[in-house]
C-alpha cells in the first residue's frame, strides 16, 4: 500500500505543521531504502517517533517484528488509523516522546531499534531521553536535515554541542541523502539518514554525564570569549580554577596523555585518535595522582583536604576527562 499524502491531507481536512516538522516522506522507493539500509529484520522491534501519516510505519510494520510509533499530533490518529488498519503489528500511542518511559514503550529488556524523522530543534533533546534510559535502544535511524546530519556525524576539530551529544552515547554515520523533493509539502533543504550504533556504556560514565554536558555547553557558549573565561562564566568557577584546570590539561595534552571514561590517565602515542580512541583508552595512573604530582588545584582547597576532594565528582579537575573533549573540538590552547 503506498500512501498518498495529500489526498490524505485533503481528506482530514488537515495542514502540515510546521512547529511539528511535518515534511512528510513520501517517495516509496526512499521509504523502501530508509527500512533496508536499517537493517531491520522479522526478529526486531521497532520504535517510531513521528510516524506522521504512516507511510514509513507501513513500510517498518512489513518487516519488522513489532512497531511502537508514538505521535504528538492528535489529528495526526484519524489518518494513521485509516493507513494501518491492517497491520496488527503496530501499536499507536498518542504523546510526546520525552514524557514517555521507554522501558514500558518497548518491554524491557528486549533489544529495538529507533527510527525516527525529528525536527533539528528538539533531535539533542530525544537522543539524551532514549540514550540515558534505563532501556536504551541497539540503535538509532534518524531524518534529518543534511546540515544537520553532517554536524552529528564531525569529528574534530569540527566538532560542536550536537556532535558531542550523540557521539558520547554511539557512533554515527550518514548512511544515504534525500532529496527534498521526497517529502511533501517539500522542505528548503535535502536530507540525511543518519545511523548511530550505540555503545554498550556511554564513553563518559553516566554519573558524570550531567556535569559533562554543563562543562560542554559552557565551552561552545560563547564563542566570542576565550574558553576560559566560558568554563568559568559556565561552570561558575573563579577564572583562576578555570584556568588551572586547562594549563593541567595541556600538560596532559602536550605529554600525549590522554583521559579515559573512568578517570585515568595514560601515555599514549604522539598521534591523533578518534573521539572514541581518547576516550577509551587504557589507563595507568589516577588523575588524583597526576594532579597531587603537578601541584594544580583550586585556591579554595586547604592542603590537607586536597587528596580527598580532589576524588569527588564536584571537584574541577575530575572533570579533566570531559575538559579536553571541548578543547579538541574547539582547538583552542590553555590560556597564558
Amino acid at each position: 500500500m503506498t500512501v498518498n499524502v495529500a489526498a490524505l491531507l485533503r481528506k482530514y481536512g488537515l495542514r502540515p505543521k510546521k512547529g511539528l516538522g511535518q515534511n512528510f516522506l513520501s517517495d516509496p522507493i526512499i521509504l523502501q531504502k530508509v527500512v533496508r539500509t536499517s537493517g531491520i529484520t522479522s526478529d526486531d522491534a521497532v520504535l517510531e517517533i513521528g510516524p506522521g501519516l504512516g507511510s514509513l510505519t507501513v513500510e517498518l510494520a512489513k518487516s519488522a517484528k513489532r512497531v511502537v510509533a508514538v505521535e504528538i499530533d492528535e489529528n495526526m490518529f484519524g489518518p494513521l488509523g485509516e493507513v494501518l488498519a491492517q497491520r496488527a503489528n503496530v501499536d499507536l500511542v498518542l504523546g510526546d516522546i520525552l514524557a514517555q518511559d521507554v522501558r514500558d514503550l518497548m518491554s524491557a529488556p528486549a533489544p529495538y531499534v529507533v527510527v525516527a524523522n525529528i525536527p533539528y530543534y528538539i533531535t539533542s533533546a530525544i537522543i539524551r531521553h532514549l540514550l540515558e534510559s534505563d532501556h536504551p535502544p541497539q540503535r538509532l535511524i534518524l531524518t534529518v536535515q543534511k546540515e544537520v546530519g553532517e554536524r552529528i556525524c564531525a569529528d574534530p576539530p569540527d566538532m560542536n554541542l550536537l556532535a558531542l551529544s550523540v557521539q558520547v552515547y554511539g557512533s554515527p554515520k550518514v548512511t544515504f541523502r534525500i532529496p527534498a523533493g521526497a517529502f511533501y509539502p517539500p522542505p528548503k533543504v535535502d536530507s540525511s539518514v543518519v545511523q548511530v550504533d550505540v555503545f554498550t556504556k556511554p564513553l563518559i560514565a553516566r554519573e558524570s554525564l550531567d556535569l559533562f554536558f554543563q562543562l560542554v555547553k559552557a565551552g561552545f557558549s560563547q564563542k566570542r570569549k576565550t574558553l576560559r573565561n566560558s568554563i568559568s562564566a559556565g561552570m561558575r568557577w573563579p577564572k583562576e580554577s578555570a584556568e588551572k584546570a586547562l594549563e593541567a590539561f595541556e600538560h596532559l595534552r602536550v605529554h600525549h596523555v590522554a583521559v579515559a571514561p573512568d578517570g585515568l590517565l595514560h601515555r599514549s602515542e604522539p598521534r591523533e585518535q578518534s573521539l572514541e580512541g581518547l576516550l577509551r583508552t587504557d589507563a595507568r595512573a589516577s588523575i588524583a595522582q597526576v594532579i597531587e604530582e603537578e601541584g594544580v588545584f583550586t585556591h579554595q582547597h586547604t592542603r590537607q583536604k586536597r587528596r580527598q576532594v580532589a576524588r569527588t565528582t564536584e571537584h574541577p579537575l575530575l572533570l579533566l576527562r570531559q575538559l579536553f573533549v571541548g578543547i579538541l573540538s574547539r582547538e583552542i590552547r590553555a590560556p597564558t
